[in-house]
């Protein structure tokens, strides 16, 4: 099985990224090197079944079992001791990274109401980006009638490239609708 952004990004993104940026190598265009998708839990440290019910949406979403960040150390204002469960990530590499990145620009982000393109100032200095989102139902595959709360996750996405500029450019080409600003 063949995932098409990984066929696009090696056919057409790699010779414009080389040409744009003046590599010698192929080796020197900016990839992805995978995807993080976490989601903090908060008032789901004291309720199990709020716990179990992320960790299905969150497989379903990426698919790939997710596994639960667990808290460092107590802290009493948080009513949190060390060791409770605090969140739920999952790591995305290679062909799954490609199709949940498929997904995510082609179905879930064009779902989300008054959507005008997500933010290009999030990245972080070395071409990674990280977005949020409010809500699981943009993505399809969440049946409706079986979350019992919306919650929202973080999704970040890293890159080789050097600066936020190449990392633009590469997240640009794969259709990342970024806003103008």
């Amino acid at each position: 099985m063949t995932v098409r952004l990984k066929t696009v990004y090696q056919e057409t993104i790699v010779p414009k990224l080389k040409e744009q940026f003046g590599y010698s190598n192929i080796h020197q265009v900016p990839k992805l090197v995978k995807i993080s998708v976490n989601r903090g839990l908060g008032e789901a440290s004291q309720n199990a079944k709020a716990l179990e019910s992320s960790l299905n949406e969150i497989a379903t979403i990426a698919g790939q079992k997710p596994v639960v960040t667990r808290a460092k150390k107590a802290i009493a204002g948080f009513k949190l001791r060390q060791g409770m469960p605090v969140g739920v990530m999952v790591t995305l590499r290679s062909d799954r990274m490609y199709s949940f990145l498929d997904r995510l620009i082609n179905l879930a982000l064009p779902r989300i109401r008054d959507f005008r393109g997500v933010s290009p100032k999030s990245f972080d200095g070395h071409g990674n980006y990280t977005l949020g989102i409010r809500e699981q139902l943009i993505f399809p595959e969440v049946d409706y009638d079986s979350i019992d709360q919306i919650r929202g996750m973080d999704i970040s996405i890293i890159t080789t490239a050097n600066t936020d500029e190449e990392g633009r450019a590469l997240l640009k080409e794969f259709g990342m609708p970024f806003r103008e600003s």
